[in-house]
């Protein structure tokens, strides 16, 4: 017998939204097998048949949905009800009990959280400059940044920065050799903006190195693989974050989402301290 759920999601946007909630939902349910069925930009009731006439077709069809339009939503929702296909809006109730505590109707306007004010265009600003300093590039421009990663090779720092730079951070990412890899500048202004150091656990970095060697189908550096090398590494990372005064992050089983998370808590301190 066939346990794999059949998750349809559909949006009338990108569908980013409804991705995030999903993987935030499945976390809570490790046990069952999902087949996940995406539809993003689904605005027209002939879109909507034919999705459902897919799902009628699949065992354990579960319909997820974030679409603002009324009279859409419900003709979705009374759609699956009478093909018995269980289906949640994850926005509506949201959506209801805010519109009446703002005492204020809503838009149902779609993609609204991608509308070009000035918001977005910062976030652009942003993921350029993010894009721009990677991985030690501009490294004199260091100081326009809203926030510095530094960390050794193989801490995530490029998704890392990315993320928080979709998030409207303008971030710089310094891969940490040794201190003396570090721009003068910042070792004699430790301060000068937000840094935040990245470390993780010298076995796993050792695994990740040498995952990356043979993706690369590069003959493997002893010295980069090697895990003594990585100890004194990590070891001697550590001491040049604890000299500096740098917050640092052990990556090791963290997502990206919940190191930027930490590094956006870490950013809001460094700011009120700063005041």
């Amino acid at each position: 017998m066939d346990n794999t759920y059949q998750i349809y999601l559909i949006s009338d946007s990108t569908g980013e939204t409804l991705d995030r909630i999903f993987l935030a939902l499945k976390a809570q349910f490790l046990n069952a097998e999902y087949k996940v069925h995406s539809y993003s930009f689904t605005r027209t009731e002939n879109q909507i048949l034919k999705i459902l006439d897919d799902a009628k077709k699949n065992k354990n069809s579960i319909i997820l949905y974030t679409i603002v339009d009324n009279g859409l939503a419900k003709y979705l929702s009374n759609a699956s009800q009478n093909r018995e296909i269980p289906c949640f809006s994850v926005l509506g109730n949201l959506i209801l009990n805010f519109s009446k505590i703002l005492n204020q109707k809503a838009t149902h306007e779609p993609s609204g959280q991608h509308i070009l004010n000035e918001e977005y265009y910062d976030r652009i600003e942003a993921i350029q400059f993010t894009m721009n300093h990677d991985d030690g590039n501009l490294i004199n421009e260091f100081d326009k940044s809203d926030i510095i990663l530094v960390g050794v090779s193989r801490t995530s720092k490029t998704p890392t920065s990315i993320y928080l730079a979709n998030k409207g951070f303008k971030t710089s990412n310094i891969p940490l050799v040794n201190e003396n890899s570090l721009p003068e500048k910042l070792k004699k202004n430790p301060d000068i903006t937000c840094v935040v150091g990245l470390s993780t656990e010298p076995e796993r970095l050792a695994d990740l190195r040498k995952n990356r060697m043979n993706s690369l189908k590069e003959k493997e550096n002893i010295k980069y693989t090697n895990l003594d090398d990585i100890k004194n590494e990590v070891m001697n990372a550590k001491k040049t974050f604890q000299k500096y005064k740098w917050p640092l992050i052990d990556v090791t089983r963290k997502s990206v989402e919940e190191t930027a998370a930490s590094i956006i808590k870490i950013h809001e301190i460094y700011l009120n301290n700063a005041k």
